[in-house]
């Protein structure tokens, strides 16, 4: 009997002990959000205790030394502003070479990247890139002094390179391959990997000689689709994860090659517009997006499990098989540890684009009218009902607080309904029109 109380016992505890998905506690932007919700757009750790979280809309830094228990804010837009880098910010991507120097990559045109060398205390602007990069939407360091970054989900296509810890930099025209690009993957100061779209569809391309040259691996073949995440396993760099981000009725995609990209396995994901991807194994992994928390799979990808927790995820950053964090509404921990029961349930938020149509049905004119909380930047572009790419309507750049009146000839379209998609910084929406 005292085995088998014994027994039920360990049972009983290692379940308990299994790790989990959780909300980390305390962690607040220095303004309690009132529109477009707290998304954080990523996390990055050094180790299992020191990692940095940065706010996209609310434009914060924090910072923890103890697994995500306790944050410390240290940098905001009102310090940047006060320091001569007037506008409005969105923090994008952060990403550090060692304990003291990191770099942030922001979606503000004329100061997109900036620097710390005393572990976030401080940031300066990297001002020494020619021509001078906009957008930055994905970071990668590698080894002890190269970093990478690339641009833009708004285009154009380009990557940025310093093999000496951020002090020079070279920058690389990517158009020939691709319009835009969202994140960038190295496993060696060689071999990596970008991600984005073209003219096709979402693209993945590889570099086996750091960068120097790039070759197409992947196409999903339908445009207007990203490829908008990347995970190379650690345990196996041949097995590789990416999240498609896609225009409803089609579906997100999760795909997976297993040598290294020479070929790919796609499964419909739980989310058009999916984002984060990370998987701990070949097969238990998690996804996320714009309308979704995180969703599991245990047989690598082919189907998913709603967990009930998170929202508006964009990144998945994995340390071990117990351990990892997540960027989206809230900063979340995979871990076995009991957290604080504090979440900010019921403050999702929405996407602040306030967007009009003027006339729905309409003639030969679209005409639009949009209101821009801030400084921004905006791809609008045209689907039939079915989610095919039709054309690109417009790309712009907002430079702050405004309302803006966009008027489109549609006089060839023929009768029907048509899908408008709003692409900028703090997500994608999608609105139908009626042509007569």
């Amino acid at each position: 009997m005292k085995l088998i109380k014994l027994l039920i016992f360990l049972i009983g505890f290692i379940a308990f002990a299994q790790p989990s998905w959780k909300e980390v506690p305390n962690l607040t932007t220095a303004n309690t959000p009132t529109n477009g919700g707290p998304r954080f757009d990523d996390v990055y750790f050094l180790n299992k205790n020191t990692g940095w979280a940065a706010n996209g809309w609310h434009a914060a830094v924090f910072k923890t030394e103890d697994g995500g228990l306790t944050w410390t804010e240290q940098l905001n837009e009102q310090q940047l502003n006060s320091n001569g880098l007037t506008g409005d910010f969105y923090f994008r991507n952060v990403e550090f070479l060692n304990e003291n120097i990191g770099f942030l990559g922001t979606l503000f045109n004329s100061a997109s990247l900036l620097k710390t060398i005393d572990g976030g205390e401080n940031w300066t602007q990297v001002s020494n890139i020619t021509p001078q990069p906009g957008p930055i939407c994905g970071l990668n360091t590698v080894g002890s002094s190269t970093v990478f970054g690339c641009g833009a989900y708004s285009e154009p296509a380009y990557i940025i390179k310093s093999t000496d810890s951020g002090d020079t930099w070279q920058y690389t025209d990517m158009s020939a391959h691709a319009t835009g690009l969202v994140e960038i993957k190295f496993i060696s100061e060689t071999i990596g990997y970008a991600a984005g779209k073209n003219s096709s569809g979402a693209v993945i391309l590889k570099t086996t000689n750091g960068g120097n040259t790039w070759s197409e691996i992947f196409n999903s073949g339908i445009a207007g689709e990203y490829v908008w995440k990347l995970q190379v396993l650690d345990s196996d760099n041949d097995i590789i994860f990416g999240s498609v981000e896609a225009v409803a009725p089609n579906p997100g995609k999760v795909i997976k090659s297993t040598n290294a990209g020479a070929s790919w396995i796609s499964n419909d994901a739980p989310d058009s517009i999916l984002q984060a991807v990370g998987f701990i194994n070949e097969n238990r992994g998690w996804v996320g997006g714009h309308n979704t928390g995180f969703h599991e799979t245990n047989d690598g990808g082919q189907t998913w499990t709603n967990l009930n927790i998170g929202f508006n995820l964009n990144r998945i950053f994995i340390i071990d098989s117990d351990t990892g964090f997540a960027a989206g509404t809230s900063v979340y921990k995979f871990t076995s540890e009991a957290l604080s029961t504090e979440t900010f349930d019921g403050i999702h938020g929405g996407n602040p684009l306030k967007i009009d149509l003027n006339k729905n049905p309409i003639d030969d004119l679209l005409e639009i009218t949009i209101e821009f909380q801030k400084a921004d930047n905006l791809l609008i572009n045209l689907h039939d009902i079915n989610g095919r790419h039709l054309i690109k309507l417009t790309k712009d750049i907002i430079a702050k607080q405004s309302k803006k009146e966009y008027k489109f000839d549609v006089n060839q379209l023929s009768a029907g309904t048509y899908i408008l998609d709003f692409h900028h910084n703090l997500g994608r929406v999608s609105k139908k029109f009626v042509k007569k």
